[in-house]
């Protein structure tokens, strides 16, 4: 039963990090912007 319990907490923080990343990204918090042409990492 213990198990369960973790793996849903594990799931449940896993799923909250996600949603963050995809609100982030929607508002153009993104770190990455898609364009490697102007990005310094990339080269």
């Amino acid at each position: 039963m213990g198990t369960f319990v973790v793996a849903a907490i594990l799931a449940g923080i896993v799923a909250l990090i996600i949603r963050s990343m995809i609100k982030d990204k929607k508002s153009g918090k993104s770190q990455c912007g898609g364009d490697c042409g102007h990005c310094r990492g990339c080269r």
